[in-house]
């Protein structure tokens, strides 16, 4: 495939960040490389607001998901609170067509739904990309019954203090998170960032749901649609953000997974590259000509040794800011079984440790944001990497 490009798009992210590798650069409107803005014209507003965002930002991995059980209000009303950059949200539709949010489609996890016994016949054996899954599946069921259900904590094995929370909300749909941003706005006197997830698009086209034009249809309605809109799309499917990019104008990310995966559409499309190719000098090119910026997982950035500790850094943060790519790693996590063996602390896996640790490390990349479900610890640790840290 060509690269596409996108007239109008190329001024690096709209209202996003200014990349932070020293010395870099962002594009003008006409898209010609031009200076990054020193502290001091970001503070003056001048770029037309370009820099709203801190660099590097912190982004609230699905809400506070390691506080509240993820993608509800109250996870993302508590984010909002404790100071994130960015709230992200995954959306996956209804029978009805309707986006709602939730990390998969597969909701067995995340709601009650096995606790309805007036849906015990919903459950259902599918094939998601490649996989075989058991449960109860978003696309079978309405918005009014979905509505029915209510929240509940993903792991409660490793978070059984978020349990507490169980029921206390419902799934919301995406118009509901908009509403609510458009609210907080209002009496934060700040606007509320998103960054919003196309989840198995490809998968969901074939079933005649496809996500890319009703999410346009909400962010035009909203005024979210413009390249200096408060918010990003992203995709692990490079084609979804393709086509986002015909319909709205905010800034595209395509999301990465590890060097052997490759992405679904990719697949469908007999496409024979993987994610290996495309952090190579010419694939982030490919990217930069449809995109303008990428997620990668956070190994593809500092992979992990065979020991599980902390290796030294590719040269990804480097390629992608060659390519005017902002670089937005997922996730870290606070408890001991999601971080590195050598930033463990004790024998217990869901106890805390030295996440601070591995947050410097990847802030001293020079990444341009960062996820986590920890956005309180990911904030502190931020600052010091921060203009004014």
């Amino acid at each position: 495939m060509g690269q596409e490009q996108q007239p109008g798009r190329r001024t690096l992210l709209g209202a996003a960040a200014a990349l932070s590798a020293a010395g870099a650069v962002t594009l003008g409107a006409g898209g010609t490389a031009e200076a990054a803005p020193s502290r001091a014209d970001r503070s003056a507003g001048r770029g037309g607001g370009r820099h709203e965002l801190p660099t590097p930002c912190v982004i609230a991995h699905r809400g506070t998901s390691g506080y509240r059980p993820e993608h509800t209000l109250g996870s993302y009303q508590l984010a909002l609170d404790m100071g994130a950059d960015i709230i992200e949200q995954d959306l996956v539709p209804t029978k009805d067509g309707h986006l709602v949010c939730r990390h998969e489609n597969d909701i067995t996890a995340t709601t009650d739904v096995a606790d309805h016994p007036e849906f015990a016949s919903r459950k259902a054996t599918k094939t998601v990309d490649g996989k075989e899954l058991t449960g109860w599946f978003t696309e079978d069921f309405t918005l009014k019954e979905l509505k029915t259900l209510r929240a509940k904590e993903r792991i409660p094995g490793t978070r059984q203090h978020n349990t507490l929370y169980d029921g206390r909300w419902e799934v919301p749909t995406f118009e509901e998170v908009l509403d609510w941003a458009e609210e907080q706005s209002r009496r934060g006197g700040r606007r509320v960032w998103l960054h919003i997830e196309t989840k198995h698009p490809t998968y969901f086209r074939k079933l005649g749901l496809g996500l890319e034009k009703p999410l346009a249809r909400l962010l035009r309605r909203y005024g979210r649609h413009k390249a200096h809109s408060p918010n990003f799309v992203q995709s692990f499917e490079p084609s979804s953000i393709r086509t986002l990019g015909k319909l709205v104008d905010c800034p595209g990310v395509v999301l990465l997974s590890g060097l052997d995966s490759r992405p679904w559409d990719f697949v469908e499309a007999n496409d024979p590259r993987t994610v290996a190719d495309l952090v190579e000098p010419e694939g982030l090119q490919w990217i930069a000509g449809f995109a303008q910026g990428i997620g990668p997982t956070l190994e593809l950035v500092i992979p992990r040794n065979a020991d599980g500790t902390l290796g030294d850094p590719t040269d990804l943060v480097r390629d992608a800011h060659a390519q005017r790519l902002v670089l937005h790693p997922y996730t870290v996590r606070n408890e001991n079984t999601f971080l590195p063996a050598d930033f463990r602390k004790g024998d217990d896996p869901n106890a805390y440790g030295d996440s601070f640790g591995v947050f410097e490390r990847y802030f001293a990349t020079g990444i341009d944001g960062l996820f986590s479900d920890n956005c309180d610890t990911a904030l502190l640790a931020a600052a010091a990497f921060r203009d004014d840290g």
